[in-house]
């Protein structure tokens, strides 16, 4: 069944700034496509100086005010915001299907995501927020610890996960304390704005305590230089994000990023095969491939090697492309025709570097939809560690066939690639396999049977090395983003 596009056009997006959706007076303005048709589904400027500054001091004033607010109340206040993601859930799914490009399913499972943030930033904020009292420490002193906002912060979106990302930082700053200021991807802003027309609805908020401009890296580091803004929290590549975090540290400000990663998912003699095919499917293809934990690299231990490859063509094979509005759609189109054009890229110097290509998604053919970012499920084999498609993430429905002689060599891959530690998948009926992979797989999110390690929002995203900087992870783990530290010793 196809579902009803939300609007065909939402025109030129609106700033929202100090609770009031702002006309830009920016004549720098750009387009948002649906990627599925290629066609215009919007604009946005690009905010001015002005407008930026006054976000800032919008967010500065809702600082004082939420200060004031009884705690009780901030927690009436983000249920309410739950309660309104849950009656625009169908509305916030389409709507990003339509400027992203995944399926509904998908979508779907994403606004269920947001929805977990903010339940588990509610709990934070009655459980985390409060503080630790040892009276009697000595002699008659007492000593509190109190935890404290640290102030203004941007929060920056990627094209990849435009509302997850949103909602693994922003409920957790207004649990905090700390108002922010929103700068989405250029690629799919009509997603933040639909997220901040539910924001709207709730009553009670401080008008100014959550803002939303455009306009990419310019905006970013504009934000990021006024003195009044305290960090960031970023999610999207490694390249930016590490730029983003050296401008912080030289700014003396604080940064949580999660980046880049190149992920592999080991199969053992003893896989049940079926369930690594299954599950495959969407760890390789889910979200076309855009997602940070999903995986490019399947690494294959011994005789299994040949009855998996033909299962996993097979079922590769039959998987619909087309629109994600289409509830029969598999997979969507990249975000992007840069994207797109990056993954088909990816593709050719696999095959340039000596990979053999089993099964090509490049150029399909989507009836109706001849102008999408389309690119099917491809398969490659005879690809190694060494090469630059076992290397670097493809970022799009591809996968690489790696035959390794033991857990050894592939722990050695896995802990050896480019410094990268979001995450690593073994499938096995073995224990003891499981265990010692948990423990030697040099990354912060393992999945055992699972082709995709994503943690609930009450856990960390808890990646390392170079796929996060800063010591605080995005979701609940973001409290130590945005809380400062305040200890009082008292003598009576």
């Amino acid at each position: 069944m196809m579902l009803e596009e939300v609007k065909k056009n939402y025109g030129k997006l609106k700033l929202y700034i100090n609770g009031e959706w702002v006309e830009s007076t920016s004549d720098q303005i750009y387009e948002d496509v649906n990627p599925a048709t290629g066609e215009v589904i919007g604009t946005f400027p690009s905010a001015t100086d002005a407008e930026v500054t006054s976000a800032i001091e919008s967010a500065q004033n809702a600082m004082e005010k939420w200060r004031t607010v009884p705690l009780r109340d901030k927690a009436r206040y983000l249920f309410d915001l739950r309660g309104k993601f849950e009656e625009h859930c169908d509305k916030l799914s389409r709507i990003l299907v339509q400027d992203h490009g995944r399926t509904i399913g998908e979508a779907r499972g994403t606004i269920r995501r947001c929805i977990e943030n903010i339940e588990t930033a509610c709990s934070a904020l009655l459980l985390k927020t409060k503080g630790e009292y040892v009276p009697e420490l000595a002699k008659g002193v007492d000593q509190t610890l109190y935890w404290e906002p640290r102030g203004v912060f941007l929060i920056i979106t990627p094209n990849n996960i435009p509302m997850h990302a949103w909602s693994s930082y922003v409920p957790y700053a207004l649990a905090s304390g700390c108002p922010v200021i929103v700068s989405p991807s250029k690629n799919d802003p009509i997603c933040l704005e639909a997220i901040f027309r539910v924001v709207d609805e709730v009553d009670g908020f401080p008008s100014g305590l959550m803002n939303l401009v455009y306009g990419g890296r310019n905006i970013n580091d504009k934000i990021l230089e006024h003195p009044a803004i305290k960090g960031f929290g970023f999610i999207g590549s490694s390249y930016v994000g590490l730029k983003l975090f050296a401008k912080a540290g030289k700014l003396g400000k604080e940064g949580s990023v999660n980046g880049n990663g190149k992920n592999h998912v080991v199969l053992m003699p003893d896989t049940d095969i079926d369930l690594a095919v299954n599950g495959l499917l969407r760890g390789c293809y889910g979200m076309a491939g855009q997602r940070c934990l999903g995986s490019d690299n399947i690494v294959i231990i011994g005789d299994i090697y040949e009855k998996f490859k033909a299962k996993f063509i097979e079922a590769s094979g039959k998987m619909k492309l087309g629109y994600g509005l289409d509830e029969s759609t598999e997979i969507g189109p990249l975000v992007s025709e840069r994207g797109m054009q990056k993954v088909l890229d990816f593709i050719d110097k696999g095959i340039q570097e000596g990979a053999s290509l089993l099964l090509d998604g490049r150029n399909p053919k989507v009836e109706g939809l001849e102008n999408g970012f389309f690119v099917g499920p491809t398969i490659l084999e005879n690809v190694t560690p060494d090469m630059t498609i076992g290397r670097i993430e493809s970022f799009g429905p591809v996968a690489n066939l790696m035959r390794a002689k033991s857990l050894d060599e592939a722990l050695d891959w896995i802990n050896n690639k480019d410094n990268y530690g979001h995450s690593a998948c073994v499938f096995t009926s073995n224990g003891s396999h499981a265990r010692r992979f948990t423990k030697e797989a040099d990354v912060g999110n393992v999945g055992i049977n699972v082709p995709v390690p994503q943690p609930y929002a009450f856990f960390p995203l808890g990646s390392k090395n170079d796929s996060a900087l800063g010591t605080a992870k995005s979701r609940i783990d973001s409290l130590r983003l945005f809380l400062d530290q305040k200890t009082v010793t008292e003598r009576w």
